[in-house]
Order: structure tokens, then sequence, then C-alpha cells
């Protein structure tokens, strides 16, 4: 009996649903939308190059605690600016789709662990123009680390979902890292 009710409930559901119709959105081989009648979900990878070190930082320090001997393994209290390239894949010569711009800051005191705020915006194909926010914390020693998206413009206006990040590389003398993005963006 309760196998004809569920079954009565999926025919009753679908016969009042209009047609969902869907379009897919394609960026080379690093972003895809599927947009249907309500909403679009869209998944990006891509890869940050966060680099501190040379002649052409793409991110510097810009505040530091008063006390330096306390923070030195976390680096605590620092905060760093950025405007990072983001390509296709992980090699920093492969193709610029975007930067990520804003801050990030060491906000742990017993792990590496940053606070991000971070536009994410691309200049490349059909998602040129459009960005989305990132703010959270950043486990940055921790394998795969999740963090929110909390907004975002053009294409990726009103955007909620979630980046994961696995860093793909880094050099602890200089503190430059490749970081690879999975974002999920609902829109």
């Amino acid at each position: 009996m309760s196998k004809q009710i569920v079954l009565l409930m999926m025919m009753v559901t679908i016969s009042v649903m209009p047609g969902i119709q869907c379009m897919e959105l394609k960026a080379g081989k690093w972003g895809v939308s599927v947009k249907s009648e309500k909403e679009t979900v869209t998944n990006l990878q891509f890869y940050f190059h966060d680099t501190l070190s040379g002649q052409n930082p793409s991110a510097i320090q810009v505040a530091q605690p008063l006390d330096k001997n306390k923070s030195t393994l976390t680096m605590f209290g620092s905060i760093m600016m950025a405007d990072d390239p983001l390509t296709e894949t992980s090699d920093p010569k492969s193709k610029l789709v975007g930067r990520a711009q804003g801050l990030y800051g060491s906000s742990c005191q017993r792990e590496i662990g940053l606070l991000m705020a971070l536009s994410f915006s691309f200049t490349d194909g059909p998602y040129n123009g459009s960005s989305f926010a990132l703010m959270g914390k950043n486990s940055a020693m921790s394998p795969v680390r999740e963090m929110p998206i909390v907004g975002g413009t053009g294409l990726f206006r009103m955007a909620r979902g979630y980046a994961l990040a696995h860093t793909v590389w880094f050099d602890p003398t200089t503190g430059d890292a490749t970081v690879g993005y999975n974002v999920t963006l609902h829109h």
C-alpha cells in the first residue's frame, strides 16, 4: 500500500511540474554551468598562484603582530593583500582565467589557519566580468579545505556555495604556493 501511495505522489508531482528546460554553458576545460528554470549550478576548477617572493610578488604583507616572536610558527596576526592569478591548470604559465583579489590573515594561534576574504574575478570565456566572494577559514595544512561562497556579481549574482581547496605545491622557504580550487556555485 505504501508503495502505491509513493508512486501516486510521484505521478501527481511530475504531472503538475512545468517542463524543465536546461541550458549548458562551458568555459574551456575549467568551467561548466547548467541552468534550469529556477537556478543555475556552476562548477569551476582552476588554480590559484600565491607568490610572496621575487621582484613581482602577487601577495604582500600589510600588517604584522607587534611581538613577532610570539607568533613565529603560525604567523598569528599577519595580514596579506593579494592579487593572485587564476589559471586553467597548475602550470603558472597556463591560460589565465582570472584573479583572486583581497586579503587573508593568519587568524589561528595553534595552527596555520587563515581568514580568507577574496573576490575571485574572471576574465575568460562566458564568465568574463563575473566574480564570486569567498569568506571563511582556510586550515592551510589540511589536505582539503572547504570554504563558503557568500555572494557574486555578473553571471554569479546572488551566488552561494562552497570552494574545496587543495595545495598542489608549496615552498616553505618563500611561502609561494599553488592551490587547486573546485568551486560549486548556486545562482
